[in-house]
């Protein structure tokens, strides 16, 4: 809400905000197949050109045009999905969710998607006897510890300012729950018999969390930012462990959101949500800036 000053990104308001949508078909237009009105749905939220490799490859969330194509999404410079009813551009953009309801499968297309994407691909260190860090344990981060405990083996630490933030890692898979202050680094080494990690998923990004990463990950390991909080990480030949590498990561694919469904689907994940009214979604925002809530929010207009 604050870290973005005017001019960062090459689209502004006016536009309806909610880019991690869910809900039911209400019309079709000219041509569309393969959807029926009524049917539960979840979109798919980074909206490329549809044409270059990456975006032919599901990977619209690196679209190769997106300089071209402006706006990311809805939500994010098109209309999104705060209001009774949203335009989805093209069918390809909606996955079906068979079964599950969207007021809790909502979280899945970004706090679900986004940790998924970023484990997968750490996925061949992530072997038995190996241990897994995520720092933050929100939104995004609750769901990071249900996705590592419910696709790979690896020990799991949850790292995070909150006690209520812990407790519910704790309760959805976390073997460790460690307050993030000064000792935190030292308890994490203590838990890795002083190897470090072999990968650290930082769901915050600010400066302290970047050092705490870059001190715990072990050599060979994987350090992946997610969050966007502003931070740096400066970067030597002696400031983080040898072949230890760092990564940035955005979103998903959509061939990964249907993996993540699937997961939903099969019950070893599920968003802890706080519904809120269309209403009182400025309520929903100020507890989030308080550090109240638990899991998610969704707003669900009435």
């Amino acid at each position: 809400m604050h870290d973005f000053d005017a001019g960062m990104l090459p689209w502004g308001p006016p536009f309806t905000l909610g880019h991690e949508n869910a809900g039911y078909v209400d019309a079709l237009g000219a041509g569309v197949t393969g959807l029926e009105v009524g049917e539960p749905v979840l979109v798919y939220g980074p909206w490329g050109c549809g044409r270059c490799h990456r975006c032919r490859q599901g990977m619209e969330n690196y679209c190769e045009h997106q300089a071209e194509v402006g706006a990311m999404g809805g939500g994010l410079g098109l209309d999104g999905g705060m209001a009774p009813r949203m335009l989805i551009p093209n069918a390809r953009h909606l996955v079906s969710l068979h079964e599950l309801d969207p007021v809790g499968a909502a979280p899945l297309s970004d706090a679900g998607l986004t940790p998924y994407h970023a484990i997968k691909r750490s996925l061949p260190l992530l072997i038995p006897g190996s241990v897994a860090v995520v720092i933050g344990v929100g939104g995004l981060g609750h769901m990071a510890v249900q996705i590592l405990d419910a696709i790979c083996d690896a020990t799991i630490v949850a790292v995070d300012q909150r006690d209520l933030a812990l407790r519910t890692a704790g309760s959805v898979g976390a073997a460790h729950t460690i307050i993030s202050d000064a000792d935190a680094a030292g308890r994490i080494r203590d838990i890795t018999d002083g190897r470090g990690a072999d990968v650290v998923l930082d769901f915050v990004g600010a400066d302290a969390t970047l050092a705490l990463g870059a001190g715990v990950v072990r050599q060979l390991g994987h350090l992946t930012i997610v969050g966007i909080g502003g931070g740096t990480l400066p970067v030597s030949f002696f400031g983080i462990p040898y072949e230890a590498s760092v990564a940035t990561t955005y979103w998903g694919s959509v061939t990964e959101l249907m993996e993540v469904v699937a997961l939903a689907r099969a019950k070893k994940i599920a968003a802890h949500v706080t519904p809120f009214s269309l209403s009182d979604a400025t309520r929903a925002y100020a507890a989030m800036e308080r550090g109240e809530l638990e899991g998610r929010a969704v707003v669900v207009p009435s």
